[in-house]
């Protein structure tokens, strides 16, 4: 019976340790460049962070190029102090106007963040921050990003099943920056809460009023029965 019981728990073992061996590869492919969002509302202001998990089978990463979809017309890049930043302009075939109605003749197509040390080691994080205007569409829209890391030795471009991107959301009424509206709802709802509260106070108060006198009158009447 024991020796059975070895051979089961070594069996397992066994099985366990392929399983693991087996989903490394795929955790490991799972594992790119991905993009989030303050906002995902369409038309609103947001920032998109970019985040950058390994280097390129580990060689370490020198230079980040983010590219923007002509639907979004000017970005702010955040400052990284790892990193020196570089807005990439090119001339637009027509002019547009941006979101305050003022014409735009250029466009920011890409962003380039270059380390200014050795680079990012393979197997450390590092986020990129670019503060934006979605574009306006429906739920559902993908905006996407397209993303370049160059490293030392070698280069990984996500694109495809794989590019960065933000799935829009319904667009929220307000001030443009998507978050009026949802404000309101939660104040409405915070002052709907305490008004329920303050009624349902009131309510036991005056219960618990009744109660009293009702008591009051029991032992009175209580007293007077046992003194006839």
């Amino acid at each position: 019976m024991k020796k059975s019981t070895k051979s089961v728990g070594a069996v397992a073992i066994a099985l366990g340790a392929g399983t693991l061996l087996a989903l490394g590869p795929a955790v490991a492919a799972s594992a790119h460049v991905s993009a989030s969002a303050t906002s995902t509302a369409a038309g609103s202001y947001t920032v998109v962070t970019f985040s950058v998990p390994h280097g390129c089978d580990g060689s370490p990463t020198n230079v980040v190029t983010i590219d923007l979809p002509e639907s979004v017309p000017s970005v702010t890049p955040t400052v990284n102090p790892n990193w020196t930043v570089e807005k990439v302009v090119e001339e637009l075939a027509r002019p547009i106007n941006d979101a305050h109605g003022n014409e735009l003749t250029e466009r920011v197509a890409r962003v380039v963040y270059t380390t200014t040390g050795a680079g990012l080691p393979d197997g450390y994080r590092d986020a990129f921050e670019l503060s934006l205007q979605l574009p306006e569409g429906e739920a559902g829209d993908v905006v996407e990003f397209p993303v370049t890391q160059t490293c030392a030795e070698g280069t990984a471009e996500w694109v495809g099943d794989d590019v960065p991107s933000i799935v829009l959301t319904a667009a929220v009424e307000g001030d443009g920056h998507g978050h009026e509206e949802e404000t309101e709802d939660a104040h409405g709802s915070e002052d709907t809460g305490a008004a329920g509260d303050d009624v349902l106070a009131r309510v036991f108060g005056i219960g618990g009023l009744v109660v009293g006198a009702v008591g009051v009158v029991i032992a009175v009447l209580g007293r007077r029965g046992a003194k006839a």
